[in-house]
């Protein structure tokens, strides 16, 4: 009987403790294909050192034993790959969204420029984060020309984005 057949007998006979083998050791499917494949290959070079001291049935689990050992040493050194959750909630933006905000920031930013300089500030100053009270002391004007002001600065925006911005909570108010 040649190597092949040896061999092929062997694995007819203890395959299924060798299955077993690398079964304990790794969990992952994948994985233990692997595994499975790295036992046979360390009990096919170890075969032939093989002295009849043991019987064979334990030569060889020991061999596969030892395998596993070192696949589960190799892996414990490796970082944790896990399958990305397609479904995992994610705060940032799809390529689709954040081409949305791109394009109505460009067309914000169109819009303001288009707009007469006594709008133009206070819109300005307060996409900034200002609050109409400073915006009133930096341009030396009145607090509530300020808001005269946003508004009409608001409505003309509005209209040059076709209703893209979102509502102001006086807006939400009266919906």
């Amino acid at each position: 009987m040649g190597r092949d057949q040896t061999f092929e007998a062997l694995l007819a006979e203890h395959g299924g403790m060798l299955r077993r083998i690398a079964s304990a050791y790794e969990a992952d499917r994948e994985r233990r294909r692997e595994l499975e494949q790295d036992i046979l290959l360390a009990v096919w070079r170890a075969l032939p050192k093989h002295r009849g001291e043991v019987p064979l049935r334990h030569f060889i689990a020991r061999v596969a034993h030892n395998r596993a050992v070192t696949h589960v040493a190799r892996e414990a050194a490796e970082p944790r790959r896990q399958p990305l959750d397609e479904t995992a909630p994610c705060d940032a933006p799809t390529p689709h969204e954040a081409a949305e905000t791109r394009d109505l920031h460009d067309r914000l930013g169109q819009a303001v420029r288009a707009l007469p300089l006594s709008l133009r500030q206070p819109a300005l100053l307060t996409l900034e984060g200002f609050a109409p009270a400073e915006i009133a002391d930096m341009l030396g004007l009145n607090p509530n020309a300020v808001s005269i002001r946003l508004t009409r600065a608001k409505a003309a925006l509005r209209i040059a984005l076709g209703e893209a911005l979102p509502p102001t909570p006086s807006q939400e108010v009266r919906s």
